[in-house]
């Protein structure tokens, strides 16, 4: 039974109602087995949302945790309580403005958008805190009256000096995930989403940060004297990083050549992890589809997959394993008898893999049949990317079909050697044994009968004529003209039916025809005008990247003839499709983004050094996706945009300030400068990191179950870039500045002074 609901009712509501209708049916249908539990999408979505629900429970309570541990005062800590989830808020109302709903995609944005919400809140109660902290305590009177006064302004003043920093920080993460935006096909269908919460999120929290935070900093804290100690946890921090910040200072190029290893680690991490388009979908209703040799009888499939699903409901875990052979009359399956599906309802408690492997192994004992296990989700995907259930598929195009039958099978026997390829078979032309009947024209034209008589006669016979139709109650009725199943029931009878002659006799049909049985096509399929056929396969146990590969230079050795020509379809082809596409704007977007640091930094140097030191703030994200199971989807690979607004803005900000301690603070470019500027930037630094990874930890720990199938691999991307995003802020950024933020004129002079460049 499909039940659609219509546009814009609600999915859980619909299913329970469902349900409900089912469970009311039941008594009612006796002798009749009524099994509900065929593939529900609500159901997914259920469990979904209960496992993020948990997740973001425990995220919550260690983020407040952290937060009071690191902030260290009540004040600020209720400033970024408000800031930070009115910032989340704020974002998910955009979407539903934007015509979104709150999806996985979209969460899966909010959870990469949260890096620069955190971020937000943080700096902007730290731009507030350093200027308050600087008045001195004791003051009565008018004395206190200018103290406050002056605090407020010095605040203001300093909420603004952030706010530069921060909008072209804001302004490359947004020129970073533009490609996203430019995808197409599904892999655009399934990102966008995700992009634009992240865009959403980030905007959100930068409308916070300037109205919001500022508020409660300035209506919380302006009349009241604040400890200049900050937090036991941040000090101590803060004492162990001073000591290694000393060695990075003096020597800047050991820094930076270490930098340079840790790239060249990332970049073999990289080439150890295998890609696809999305991630396997942890869903508990499986869709096995089975297709029986051409001319199997109905009887037979029911047999077979009565058999199977008694064998799948014995398996530990299953919980249901309903079976339908054949198609509807209403249904939307173009198959014949010879093909049926069983849903397998997988138990929520039971270990998902392990239930998984069982029922692949039930089913590969079935020989003859070619069988397919997937969740339903898989399936559709695969179904609008290459129109077959299959991970990989190969279309050959041509004119004539027994040519691309022999061209088919030639490139399934090149494929059947390839490591990793299963259920290797030929697909799209199906031939089944049918009555052919032709006429003998020399044999016929002594009775006088023509061509379209014989096929007249004998298609009416047995096939059936519409001669009319009957209308009753409202209600419409072919009426057909059909032979009496007696005289159709062999070869031999066909033979022997009786035609009209002209002359008013009678002859046999076998007299003036040659009848038998042929193989004929039951479907031809076409597209761009053309006939098609596809070999298709699954892959186990191999990275399917690498087997695509291996059929691509397979399909090099075919030759084939001229107009017939092989397509390559699938998950991996839509994935390389999509990758390409982001790569054609990666120029423009690397060239964009170069600028943008070359006017917040008013140095090509330092926009230049810092770009390309950029990718060591990455590793962790890297190494963190190789441990965590060395497979990463496109959408994992959006997640380094997370870590990407960690580095951006930390470096961007420790920059500037560098910046503005030389200029406007009187202090002279050397060790002392950057030692003062570091220190003043380590608490927002790792107090970000500290509450970020908090967050991300239990999307971590929950692991791969249903719901978090794409936002734990992009929490997993975060963690683990949070470690070399903080390495890169806190020792990188120091020693290029130290090694590129002289100004052009000092190093000029130095030059004429030691006749030699500068160290």
């Amino acid at each position: 039974l499909v039940v659609e609901k219509l546009p814009g009712a609600n999915t859980l509501e619909v299913t329970r109602g469902v349900e409900a209708a089912l469970a009311e049916l039941r008594p009612g249908l006796p002798g009749v087995e009524l099994d509900a539990t065929v593939y529900r999408s609500a159901s997914f979505i259920e469990t979904a949302f209960a496992h993020l629900t948990q997740a973001l429970i425990i995220a919550a309570v260690l983020g407040v945790l952290i937060l009071g541990a690191v902030l260290y005062d009540p004040r600020t800590v209720l400033i970024s309580l408000v800031a930070i989830p009115l910032a989340l808020v704020a974002a998910v109302a955009a979407v539903k403005l934007a015509g979104g709903t709150l999806n996985t995609m979209v969460l899966a944005g909010l959870v990469i958008a949260l890096v620069v919400v955190v971020d937000e809140a943080i700096v902007g109660v730290h731009a507030i805190l350093r200027p308050l902290r600087r008045r001195r305590p004791g003051m009565e009177g008018e004395d206190a009256a200018g103290s406050r006064e002056s605090g407020i302004q010095a605040a203001v003043q300093a909420v603004v000096e952030v706010r530069g920093p921060m909008l072209y920080a804001t302004l490359i993460l947004l020129l970073a995930v533009v490609p996203v935006f430019l995808m197409e096909g599904v892999a655009g269908t399934f990102f966008t989403p995700l992009a634009l919460a992240y865009v959403l999120g980030l905007l959100a929290a930068m409308v916070v940060a300037l109205t919001v935070t500022p508020a409660l900093g300035l209506l919380l804290l302006r009349n009241r004297p604040l400890d200049r100690r900050s937090a036991p946890l941040v000090r101590w921090l803060q004492h162990a990083y001073e000591r290694m910040l000393a060695r990075t200072i003096n020597a800047p190029r050991a820094a930076l050549y270490t930098a340079g290893a840790i790239v060249a680690v990332g970049l073999v991490g990289w080439q150890l992890l295998q890609q696809s388009l999305l991630p396997s979908f942890q869903e508990r209703y499986l869709r096995i589809d089975w297709i029986g040799a051409p001319g199997t009888s109905h009887p037979a499939m029911v047999r077979t997959l009565a058999l199977a699903s008694r064998e799948l409901r014995s398996i530990p875990g299953v919980s249901g394993a309903p079976v339908h052979v054949g198609r509807a009359v209403t249904g939307d399956q173009v198959v014949d008898v010879n093909a049926g599906q069983l849903w397998v309802a997988i138990d929520p408690k039971a270990d998902y893999a392990a239930t998984v492997a069982a029922i692949q192994q039930t089913v590969d004992g079935y020989p003859g049949l070619a069988r397919v296990v997937q969740s339903y989700l898989t399936d559709r995907i695969r179904e609008v990317l290459a129109g077959s259930s299959q991970s990989v598929v190969v279309r050959i195009y041509g004119k004539k079909r027994d040519v691309l039958r022999a061209k088919a099978e030639e490139v399934r026997q090149a494929l059947a050697q390839i490591d990793g390829i299963s259920d290797l078979r030929v697909d799209g032309y199906v031939e089944q044994p049918q009555v052919e009947i032709q006429v003998n024209l020399a044999a016929a034209e002594p009775y006088g009968l023509k061509p379209g008589d014989v096929r007249r006669a004998a298609a009416t016979m047995y096939a059936g004529l519409n001669v009319g139709f009957l209308f009753e109650a409202q209600k419409m009725y072919d009426v057909v003209v059909w032979g009496t199943p007696q005289v159709r029931n062999s070869v031999s009878d066909i033979r022997n039916l009786l035609l009209d002659t002209p002359g008013g006799g009678h002859v046999r049909l076998g007299e003036v025809a040659d009848v038998r049985i042929a193989s004929t096509p039951t479907v031809i399929y076409h597209e761009a005008l053309q006939n098609r056929i596809d070999v298709v396969a699954d892959v186990r146990g191999a990275d399917l990247g690498a087997v695509v590969e291996a059929v691509d230079a397979r399909l090099e050795e075919v030759d084939f003839p001229v107009e017939y020509y092989p397509s390559l379809l699938g998950e991996s082809v839509e994935r390389e499709t999509a990758e390409e596409r982001m790569l054609n704007f990666a120029l423009a977007v690397a060239i964009g983004i170069l600028l943008l640091l070359q006017a917040a930094f008013r140095s090509w140097r330092l926009a230049v050094s810092f770009f390309l030191a950029l990718p060591v703030s990455l590793v962790g994200g890297v190494v963190g996706a190789v441990l965590d199971g060395r497979t990463i989807s496109l959408g994992t690979v959006i997640g380094f945009v997370g870590v990407l607004a960690i580095a951006v803005r930390h470096g961007i900000m420790l920059i500037k300030h560098y910046q503005s301690l030389e200029e406007n603070g009187g202090l002279p470019f050397g060790r002392e400068l950057i030692l003062r500027g570091t220190r003043d930037r380590f608490a927002p630094i790792v107090v970000t990191a500290l509450i970020t990874g908090a967050a991300m930890v239990p999307l971590v720990l929950f692991g791969k179950v249903s719901g978090l199938e794409i936002v734990h691999p992009i929490a997993v991307v975060i963690l683990g870039g949070l470690v070399t995003a903080t390495v890169f802020s806190l020792h990188v950024v120091p020693a290029l500045y130290l090694r590129f933020g002289a100004k052009r004129e000092a190093d000029l002079g130095l030059m004429a002074e030691t006749g030699g460049s500068p160290s």
